[in-house]
């Protein structure tokens, strides 16, 4: 049965008696976990089979306690449903057990710790939901990255939006684990009865949202409350349903000093002008406000009020007012303030559609006193400036100037009483003066460009032609990525790829390499990882780098099934093993050039040992063939052949302290002449 939403949009705050609900947009079902776990939402409902209690192999995910919260889940400004979310706190269960084998060989006094005890945790969680007549069932991946791995603790929660559900009804909630290693958890809740209300802000407007069912009559009555004592309704209204008999009523005030509430009465307040120097405002109900005359300059800055020594004037709404001036100017605007902290306030100059745009005129003040006795003063951003007086103000510049214009009748005078009066002076001429300097200025500034451009005209063409090449290269190599791949075949040769992909970084070239990937390794596996790698590079128009080793070399015989198993197990970040299941069948296909380049270190390796299914895209020798290589890197549109020098140069600086370590360390170079030509022909 569909339920009866209201929607006033009202100048009201949060009532004490009133339920206030998150609001959620959409139809789609979500779910999001503590910061450092991942999580994913099957899409559709599943079926619910908890199955039998089965013993943890190990330490597995198990949820803990169930949380609930009411929201709002609407699908139309005034359309929403209410809808339950349910918050699984997760922990871990169970410990790792120590094979048999293990303490027969004696291995427990080992300091590595397994591969396995390091891994990360997954899980399937089940949330079973029923709340008559409606029954669903979701099912939510989680995984906990090994470092949070901690048997016996908290690991966090994961939250799933939302269950629907009606006002008034029980709902009940179970969770479990596929498989379950423990038993469900469940929780049931009553929501709350009926009559309900909600009132929710979105920005400065405030929802009051009311569902009733169609069995209860229920009335409700809205109304401004202007003086103190019985209510006297200035709105009433009766909302769909047919009013019983009550003995008790209650009538509650809850935004008397909400300044949301206040500031939307502000906005429902209008300032209208009154020809010829009258105006009034419009409200719904009294405003504590006062209102004075102000000087809008063309600047558009803050109209400086006009007090003294024009005074300010309590305001009685929806009353006609005037100010007794002599004329009219554009530049003259009401200024209605709020006596209240908030400090609102509405502004309208006058008469500005007959009088047309603002003008750019002084205002001087002329203050009372003996006619031989009086001062002036113009009105400016920083105040009141005397017209004698040494500031550095434009008015105080042209202060004879003005008293002159003023002496001479160029003023408009707008207000004059026995404390002072108000003038209008006009600026026009002086502004012209200003700018025909400026321009004079400008003409000059231009001529002398022009004759430097005609004396060293052939120096201007070279030096712009330059800085283009240099901007478009510049362009061309920040745009380019390059993704390295490599065997970890020791610290020393990790540390020489290191040097080499932060070498590339200066040229620069946007470098991916799993040595400044760690953590993504561990939460995805070497294999994910890869493919998300290699196929962003391949988008945007990159290369992916194979820099061959003996390590590299003996684990491509071994995929080519043409040598024995490598010595050795994959490291756990190892992605080179990993890639080759995808980067193989490239080269067998015919798909690798233009994607791929091999390279390896002069030294390390001899060019023959390189398989030759390999050898269809470009393998350079490093850092002997570095221009050729970055080249290649950078693409056609790279720097001009005598900086591609000059940034070989700087990689090969930045590799040879590493390439001289790995050449000094025993065995190294003994591995690379091991894998000479005869190494490289076997495939």
């Amino acid at each position: 049965m569909p339920m009866p939403w209201f929607l006033l949009s009202l100048a009201l705050g949060r009532s004490p008696v009133v339920l206030s609900l998150e609001r959620l947009e959409g139809l789609q079902d979500a779910a999001r976990c503590s910061p450092g776990l991942s999580c994913h939402l099957w899409d559709g409902d599943v079926v619910c089979l908890p199955g039998s209690i089965v013993s943890a192999p190990g330490p597995v995910l198990v949820p803990t306690s169930l949380q609930t919260e009411l929201v709002r889940r609407c699908y139309q400004e005034t359309d929403c449903d209410l809808c339950v979310r349910v918050a699984v706190h997760l922990a871990v269960h169970g410990h790792w057990e120590k094979p048999e084998d293990e303490e027969k060989l004696g291995r427990a006094a080992d300091p590595e710790p397994e591969e396995p005890r390091n891994a990360s945790l997954q899980a399937q969680v089940v949330l079973s939901f029923q709340a008559y007549p409606t029954a669903r069932c979701v099912l939510l991946e989680v995984q906990v990255p090994a470092a949070l791995v901690q048997p016996g603790q908290s690991v966090g929660s994961v939250v799933f939006d939302c269950f629907e559900a009606a006002l008034g009804t029980e709902v009940q909630i179970w969770s479990y684990t596929q498989p379950r290693y423990q038993k469900e958890l469940n929780l049931t809740r009553q929501l709350p009865a009926l009559p309900w209300l909600s009132v929710t802000a979105d920005g400065d407007n405030v929802h009051l949202v009311l569902d009733v069912s169609e069995e209860q009559s229920f009335g409700l009555s809205l109304y401004w409350n202007q003086v103190q004592g019985p209510v006297k309704p200035w709105w009433h209204r009766n909302l769909a349903w047919p009013l019983e008999p009550d003995s008790v009523r209650t009538s509650i005030c809850p935004f008397t000093e909400d300044p949301r509430a206040h500031r939307n009465l502000w906005r429902a307040a209008r300032l209208q002008l009154l020809p010829p120097r009258g105006w009034r405002l419009d409200a719904p109900c009294s405003l504590h406000a006062q209102a004075t005359l102000c000087w809008q300059a063309p600047s558009r800055g803050p109209c400086q009020p006009l007090v003294p020594p024009l005074p300010r004037e309590n305001v009685t709404v929806n009353m006609a007012l005037e100010f007794p001036l002599l004329k009219g100017h554009p530049n003259l605007c009401v200024q209605v303030s709020s006596w209240e902290k908030m400090q609102l306030q509405l502004q309208e100059c006058l008469w500005a559609d007959s009088l047309g745009p603002l003008k750019d005129d002084m205002l001087l003040v002329e203050a009372g006193g003996p006619q031989d006795n009086r001062s002036f003063c113009a009105l400016e951003p920083s105040g009141c400036t005397p017209l004698l007086s040494r500031a550095s103000t434009r008015a105080a510049r042209l202060g004879e100037q003005l008293l002159q214009d003023l002496h001479s009748g160029q003023c408009l005078q707008l207000w004059d009483d026995d404390l002072g009066a108000l003038w209008a002076c006009p600026m026009d001429k002086y502004i012209h003066q200003r700018w025909v300097l400026v321009w004079l200025a400008c003409l000059l500034f231009a001529a002398a460009l022009f004759l430097l451009f005609l004396l060293k005209k052939d120096h201007v063409k070279g030096w712009l032609r330059l800085l283009k090449e240099d901007i478009r290269a510049g362009a061309a190599a920040t745009g380019r990525a390059a993704l390295l791949l490599y065997s970890a075949d020791d610290a020393g040769f990790e540390r020489l790829v290191g040097a080499l992909a932060s070498a590339l970084c200066q040229v620069p070239l946007r470098v991916a390499v799993d040595l400044w990937s760690r953590r993504e390794l561990s939460a995805q596996g070497p294999l994910a990882w890869f493919h998300a790698q290699r196929r962003r590079t391949v988008q945007e128009g990159g290369l992916v780098v194979l820099i061959f080793s003996p390590g590299a070399v003996a684990l491509c015989h071994e995929w080519l099934q043409d040598a024995g198993p490598a010595p050795g197990a994959h490291g756990p970040h190892d992605a080179f093993a990993a890639s080759l299941s995808c980067v193989l069948p490239d080269f067998l296909q015919g798909r690798a050039p233009g994607r791929y380049v091999g390279a390896y270190f002069d030294g390390l390796l001899h060019a023959d040992a390189v398989p030759a299914l390999f050898r269809a895209v470009p393998v350079f020798s490093l850092p002997s063939q570095l221009p050729a290589f970055l080249g290649s890197l950078q693409g056609p549109r790279g720097p001009r052949p005598g900086r591609l020098g000059e940034r070989a140069e700087q990689v090969a600086r930045a590799l040879q302290p590493a390439l001289d370590s790995c050449l000094r360390t025993p065995g190294t170079a003994g591995m690379g002449r091991g894998m000479g030509p005869e190494a490289g022909d076997r495939t």
